[in-house]
């Protein structure tokens, strides 16, 4: 009965993103209430589900200068509220700039859909629309099957994309900060964040991170280096390891993984004990310094 309901929702939300072209009518089956009609725009409220957080202060600007000459040529798409008034499902970047325009009105598309669509709504359209970079396309996928309830399979589905190309993306989220930061400015390829997500130690993600970043490595260097890792010696007794309790394990994992180094908890009787952090240099000590306060 779910798989049936996500099936059936799926397809509302294919139909609806094929229907946002604007020189294309509704679709027959769909919840359209209006097609292009125009409307207040003190009456639009924004999305209050919208997934994206920021806009590029100078292509919103330039759409702005386009609209004053030839108007808003795409719809933007509503939702009718109870209250008479409207709720933004799309095109947050072409009311701003209309708004940025001095126009008083702006042609939409009204639909009828409730939250959950909604938030898949938004999700969907900005990936299929805007120009994320990769770790941007990871948390919307992790959004869609966390709120939404989807399986990869079901994901791969709703945006267009092979079922191990979600799973790639998915994966990038378990590299470290200093990691996803570097897929986040493009100094490293999903292809290289994929190899450092087989590492499960955060340690060796760091050192096979920090190598390859100093090295310049491509990503077949970097799967070579991967296969045949060694981290260096560690300067720890093996019983303290072993006998670590596995919740200060997994604290300790999840310290190393936030800090971007190594941490190590050494836990003492009656409750008492140590944590070590380890830093490479005095620009590090500073880097974990100002993360602790």
């Amino acid at each position: 009965m779910m798989s049936k309901r996500k099936e059936e929702l799926g397809k509302g939300i294919r139909a609806l993103l094929r229907d946002m072209d604007p020189g294309e009518g509704p679709l027959s089956g769909t919840s359209v209430l209006a097609a292009n009609t125009e409307i207040e725009l003190s009456a639009i409220e924004l999305n209050p589900f919208q997934p994206r957080s920021r806009f590029d202060e100078q292509a919103l600007a330039e759409l702005t200068a386009s609209i004053r000459i030839h108007g808003v040529i795409q719809p933007v798409t509503v939702r009718r509220l109870d209250s008479g008034r409207y709720q933004l499902i799309s095109g947050e970047r072409r009311l701003r700039a209309a708004r940025a325009a001095g126009l008083t009105r702006i042609p939409a598309y009204v639909r009828s859909t409730n939250d959950q669509e909604m938030l898949e709504i938004g999700l969907v359209e900005n990936i299929q629309r805007e120009n994320l970079n990769a770790l941007e396309i990871a948390l919307h996928y992790q959004r869609l099957i966390d709120e939404c309830g989807l399986q990869h399979d079901e994901l791969a589905a709703r945006v267009g994309k092979d079922r191990s190309t979600v799973t790639n993306y998915i994966r990038v989220l378990k590299c470290i900060p200093e990691i996803q930061q570097a897929l986040k400015n493009d100094s490293i390829s999903l292809g290289h964040a994929k190899v450092f997500s087989g590492l499960s130690d955060p340690v060796a993600q760091l050192d096979l991170f920090r190598r390859s970043q100093a090295k310049d490595w491509s990503v077949r260097q970097l799967e070579r280096e991967a296969s045949h890792y060694k981290p260096g010696k560690k300067q720890k007794s093996p019983s303290t390891e072993t006998a670590l309790h596995p919740e200060l394990r997994k604290l300790q994992d999840k310290l190393s993984s936030s800090l971007s180094t190594r941490v190590r908890i050494q836990p003492g009787r009656s409750g008492q004990g140590q944590v070590l952090i380890q830093y490479h240099s005095a620009e590090d000590l500073q880097r974990i310094a100002d993360m602790l306060r």
